[in-house]
C-alpha cells in the first residue's frame, strides 16, 4: 500500500459524525504499560508488558448545533470513539471504548474559538482494526456487504485464518424502524460467508447508538470479512459504520 495523507479522515463519537468540527487529532496510541525488571547482573533493560491503556486527543472548532452539544455533555459514562484514516472499505479505523476528561476552550488572539477533547480508555485500550463499511454506509433492507481482506493470519500457518478471535465496534447514526441486526461474518474465498461465533451485535431498535463485542480469545476468523444486516421485524433505513480489530496474536483485556 502506497503512503497517503491525513486528508479525507472522519470522527465519530457515540453515534455522531464529528468529522466536519474537528480541526485536528493530537494523540491516538495506546499499548501496554513498561514494566522494568532488570536483574542486576544485566547490562540493559529488561522489560514486562503490563496492563492495556490508550487515549485519542482532538481538537473540535467552535460549533453550537454540531460537535458542542455531543462534547460539552461531559458524561461519566464509557463514550465510544472510531477515528477512521479514509472512509472506503478496508480503511484503517482506531477504536476506542472511553472517559472523556475534559473539554477545553480556548479563544485566540485572531478569533478562533476552539477546544481540546482528550479520550482516555476504559478496560479494552486502543484498538486498530479495519472498516468493513465505507465510512458511513445506509441500508434500507437486509444486505450483505462486500468481504474486506484481512491478511495472511497466525503464526505458524499464515493460511489466512487468525487463530485469536476479533473486536467488532459498531456506530448508529440513525435509525428509523422495528428492528435491525448487524453482525460479521468470514469467508476463507471472499465467496462463501458464514456467522461467527460472538460476532454479532444486540439488535438495534433506536439511534444514535454504539457497541463493542467481542468473541472467545481462541476463536478461528478467517481471512475475508463483511457486515452483514437482517431484521425480525423491519426496518425504513439504517445508516451505521462497522469497524473490527482481529488478533493475529494472541490478546488477552
Amino acid at each position: 500500500m502506497a503512503k497517503t495523507s491525513g486528508l479525507g479522515n472522519a470522527l465519530y463519537i457515540s453515534g455522531n459524525d464529528l468529522s466536519g468540527d474537528i480541526t485536528a487529532l493530537g494523540n491516538v496510541g495506546g499499548g501496554p504499560a513498561v514494566l522494568e525488571n532488570t536483574g542486576i547482573n544485566k547490562s540493559a533493560y529488561e522489560r514486562l508488558g503490563g496492563v492495556r491503556d490508550g487515549r485519542l486527543e482532538a481538537t473540535s472548532w467552535w460549533n453550537p448545533t454540531g460537535a458542542h452539544p455531543v462534547l460539552s455533555a461531559l458524561p461519566t459514562t464509557d463514550v465510544h470513539a472510531m477515528y477512521c484514516c479514509g472512509t472506503a472499505l478496508g480503511s484503517p479505523a482506531a477504536c476506542i471504548v472511553a472517559k472523556q476528561v475534559n473539554y477545553d476552550g480556548t479563544r485566540g488572539n485572531d478569533g478562533a474559538f476552539n477546544f481540546a477533547v482528550s479520550l482516555q480508555s476504559n478496560a479494552f485500550g486502543l484498538e486498530w482494526g479495519y472498516l468493513l463499511t465505507a465510512g458511513q454506509r445506509t441500508d434500507v433492507a437486509a444486505t450483505n456487504g462486500t468481504g474486506v481482506d484481512f491478511g495472511v493470519g497466525s503464526f505458524p500457518l499464515f493460511n489466512g485464518q487468525a487463530l485469536y478471535g476479533a473486536q467488532c465496534y459498531l456506530q448508529v447514526f440513525a435509525f428509523t424502524g422495528t428492528d435491525i441486526t448487524v453482525k460479521v461474518q468470514d469467508s476463507a474465498d471472499n465467496v462463501s460467508f458464514a456467522d461467527v461465533a460472538g460476532m454479532a451485535f444486540t439488535a438495534v431498535t433506536s439511534g444514535p447508538g454504539v457497541q463493542r463485542i467481542a468473541t472467545a480469545s481462541n476463536q478461528t476468523v478467517r481471512r475475508y470479512l463483511r457486515a452483514v444486516t437482517t431484521t425480525s421485524g423491519g426496518f425504513t433505513t439504517c445508516t451505521f459504520a462497522v469497524a473490527v480489530s482481529r488478533n493475529d496474536v494472541s490478546t488477552s483485556f
